[in-house]
């Protein structure tokens, strides 16, 4: 079976990539699974920058086909920030709730009609031999005052879908699996992975005599 690691140690990430990519046939490690891997420091100007390194900075350690994903909120209001800077929003000690916390300092005076958000997702695949392809995803949003909900990670609570009426935080997550920007860019990504796991699937290969 073949290995893709997946360039986090995000558990929330890896818990929805591993959910996206079901019923291929892969074995799905992480950086969990590599304690001895280079740190990859996300120093990017992009989201596509950040996955690219950390995609290659892997392959490379491990020369097996690697998955970089990098993802974050661009809220209107902010500048399109947080941006790259999502995870570490709060600083160097950043969670979940301290970012979400400086997020509503951040937007304490601003309108809901002012706090149109989207999450974006771009996706690196990259294996010993280079960049296999790469796939992008993003889903609108608006953050709201309060939060809402305790499904998913990161801003969730706090990403309202206005066509249901309903937070990442609340939204089963089965529907999220289907519209999210992470769900669009793993879709792509899946059907870039079957076709690499055909073209690289022994079996498939003929045998000269």
């Amino acid at each position: 079976m073949q290995e893709l690691v997946v360039a986090t140690k995000n558990k929330g990430k890896l818990r929805e990539i591993k959910g996206l990519l079901k019923g291929l046939d892969l074995s799905i490690t992480s950086l969990a699974d590599y304690p001895s891997a280079p740190q990859i420091d996300e120093d990017g100007l992009t989201f596509a920058q950040n996955a690219l390194k950390k995609a290659a900075t892997l392959a490379l350690y491990t020369r097996k086909l690697t998955l970089g994903e990098d993802s974050g909120l661009e809220v209107e209001a902010l500048g399109h920030g947080p941006g790259i800077n999502s995870a570490r929003f709060s600083g160097e000690n950043a969670t979940d709730r301290k970012n979400n916390l400086k997020l509503m300092r951040c937007l304490r005076n601003v309108p809901l009609s002012r706090r149109q958000a989207r999450y974006r997702c771009f996706a690196a695949l990259v294996d010993k031999d280079g960049i296999v392809d790469t796939a992008s995803g993003q889903c609108q949003g608006i953050i709201t005052k309060r939060a809402r909900g305790k499904n998913g990670f990161g801003y969730d609570p706090y990403f309202l879908i206005k066509r249901y009426g309903k937070t990442f935080g609340e939204l089963d997550p089965a529907v999220k699996a289907k519209i999210s920007h992470r769900a669009r860019a793993l879709r792509k990504i899946k059907k870039i992975l079957r076709g690499y796991l055909k073209q690289h699937n022994p079996a498939n290969k003929s045998h000269r005599l």
